[in-house]
Formats: structure tokens, sequence, C-alpha cells
């Protein structure tokens, strides 16, 4: 006896098919559901009646709350390519509801190309399982990536999974509950006050003095730095106002990181000598540190000559990356509180402040220690 929505699929052998005998095969059962919302049938085939009449009255009820819909039969290849184009077009924004940066479109693009599509880029998108992500995840530590490099590969992964989730074309994201290797790594160098003054020093122009003056005693980061104009640069009210950033790859300026990259940030009197001095050797409007070493070879040179600088004076070296870190170093050592110390250096919120860099902020067991005891001396007294 038939059953609605539920159709009894015969093996092309068996001697049922056209009406023509009685069934010689093991039939399975297709339910099916029809999901107005998208206009198509959502199929799925049981080995027996009893289960597929389960799926289908389950699959009414989902329906009707919103928790199933039919999905678009795109391989992950495909919605890669879909998902880059919308976040290209802005149609997709970050966490902060801002567009991506093209350093990022091209980041996730990279990881999809190197280390995602080779792998699954073939397979329905829809039908990805959190046991194929894991056992991926698996072969790239086999491979002896970074943990870094692996959880940065599944970045592309976990939006676009978050965007078909919002748009309730999934209900299950199967980068959810993976298990990733723990990032370790050891912390970046920081340097002295007077390990800065000396590399300062070393530098052999105005320009580059500046440059990494900026970079140690105001926290920018590499792009900001790049797209830093005189206009931004306060000297006599002692203020740097940070609102974009630089693209090296595309040579073109570009929002900052996030929201609150946008930020102000005080001079120190010895960065505001260092703006001056270099001022008065730079055209008074543009980019504060020019525009022809913005691209990718430009940082190399300006890097490899603050290099050779400090190797003729027999000074370890340091990066952009590492100048922003002893900046948030000094901020702290000078009793500069977490709050206003995030809200410098351009971090989303207090929590990255203090995740990285806690370990360098007052308040070790020994004081901690002390100020309990003074606190139970008074409550005792």
């Amino acid at each position: 006896m038939a059953t609605a929505g539920i159709d009894t699929r015969h093996a092309r052998s068996c001697r049922s098919r056209g009406g023509g005998g009685r069934c010689n095969c093991a039939p399975t059962y297709q339910a099916h559901v029809y999901d107005q919302r998208s206009g198509k049938r959502i199929r799925k085939t049981f080995p027996s009646k009893a289960a597929a009449k389960t799926w289908r009255q389950d699959a009414l009820v989902a329906l009707r709350t919103g928790k199933l819909t039919a999905t678009r039969k795109l391989t992950v290849r495909q919605a890669g390519e879909q998902w880059l184009a919308d976040a290209e077009r802005g149609v997709i924004t970050n966490r902060s509801g801002d567009r991506y940066k093209p350093s990022a479109i091209r980041a996730y693009r990279q990881s999809l190309r190197l280390r995602i599509l080779d792998d699954l880029g073939e397979r329905q998108f829809a039908q990805i399982t959190r046991g194929d992500l894991q056992r991926l995840v698996d072969r790239l530590v086999a491979d002896g990536l970074a943990p870094s490099t692996v959880q940065c590969s599944l970045l592309p992964l976990r939006a676009m999974y978050k965007r078909a989730i919002s748009l309730d074309e999934l209900t299950v994201n199967p980068t959810s509950g993976l298990r990733l290797p723990a990032i370790r790594g050891g912390r970046d160098r920081i340097v002295t006050p007077a390990q800065a003054t000396a590399l300062i020093d070393a530098l052999p122009t105005a320009h580059d003095r500046a440059l990494w003056g900026t970079a140690l005693y105001g926290g920018l980061r590499r792009g900001e730095l790049l797209a830093l104009r005189w206009e931004d640069v306060d000297i006599a009210e002692a203020q740097i106002r940070v609102s974009r950033s630089w693209d090296v790859a595309e040579g073109c300026d570009v929002g900052p990181k996030s929201a609150v990259g946008r930020r102000t940030v005080p001079i120190a009197s010895r960065l505001k000598a260092l703006l001056a001095a270099h001022r008065l050797a730079a055209p008074r409007d543009g980019h504060v540190f020019g525009t022809t070493g913005t691209g990718v070879a430009g940082i190399r040179h300006v890097t490899k000559r603050a290099d050779d600088a400090w190797q003729a004076a027999g000074l370890e070296r340091i990066t952009l990356h590492e100048a922003r870190h002893t900046y948030a170093s000094l901020m702290i050592a000078a009793g500069v509180n977490a709050k206003a110390l995030s809200s410098y250096m351009g971090h989303a919120n207090i929590s990255i402040t203090l995740d990285r860099y806690g370990h360098l902020m007052p308040g070790n067991e020994a004081e901690a220690a002390t100020l309990l005891d003074a606190y139970l001396d008074r409550a005792s007294a």
C-alpha cells in the first residue's frame, strides 16, 4: 500500500518493476518533503519503510520551524569561490561588521588553494562532516605544519559555514568541536628603553629614525605606519590619529584592521622630537613616511637598511611587529592601565590586551600576597 511522501524503489532486475510480477529484491524507501521557501524537494533514502516514515515526520516539523531547508548542491570549491566573491563585493562582512580587507581575502584564498581544495574541493559543501575536517586537520599536523598554520587554514571554512548557517542553508556547522593543535610559540622579542634608544640612534636618516620611533613609542602596525599622513599627526597637541592602513600588495590605503583600529595615540616627547626632525626634511603633506617605500620591495629596502645599520653598530635587530610589542611593554612599565593601552593599541577588546601582555603587568605573586596581607591586617584591626 502506497504511503504519501514515500516511494518504494526496486532493483532494476526486480520482477515487480512495471507491474509484471512479485517483488524478488530488497527494496529501499525514498521519503520526500517539499520546501516552499526554496521551491525544492528534499529527499532521503532508507532501507526500511518505518525509518522513511519517521524521517519524513521529523522533516515536516523541521520545515515548519525553519530548522530544515533544501541546500544548493555546491562543491566546496564553488562555495569558496562564491564566498570570496561576496566578500570582495562587501556583501559579507567580518565580525566587526566591516568589509574584509584585501589582505584577509588574499589569505583566505591562499589557504583554500594550498590546503583545502586538493582534499575537499570536489566534495559537496553541504555534506562535509566534522569527521572529514578532523581527518584533514590530522593530515596537516602529520605533514609537519605549525599549529598556527593549521588553525589559520580552517579560517575560510569557518567563515563559509557560518555564512551558510546564517542564511538557513545549513543547520550544523562541521567546523565546531574540532580538536586542533595547541599554539605554544615563544613570546616576541621586547627591548628595554636603553636598547630602543640605541636602535633608533644607529639609524642613518631622520626618516628611518622617525619610522622606527613611531613603531617603538607609538605602537602602530606596519600598514598603519605606511598609511600615516602628516594631516594625522598633530605635533603641537602630541597626538597621532590612526584612521587607515596600507595594503602592500594592492598599493593603496584601506580601512584599519577593525573598527577600534581608528584611534588616537599620544606622542611622547622622544617621539615628538623624532617626528619634528623628520618633518624638517620631508614634505609637509602626503604620507609621513613617503609613498615610494610602501610596496613590498620598499618595505624590504627599509628593513634591510635598518638591519645593516644595526649590524654595523653591533646591535641585535628588531622587527616592526616586535617594536609594537615593545611599545606595549614600555607603556605597562610606565603604569598605563590595561584599558587605556587596549585603546592605544587598537585591540578589539581588552581581553586581547590582557591575554597578550598580562604577563608584563604589575601584580605578581609577591605583590598580590602583600596586598592581601595589608587588607587582612586592616580588616582585623
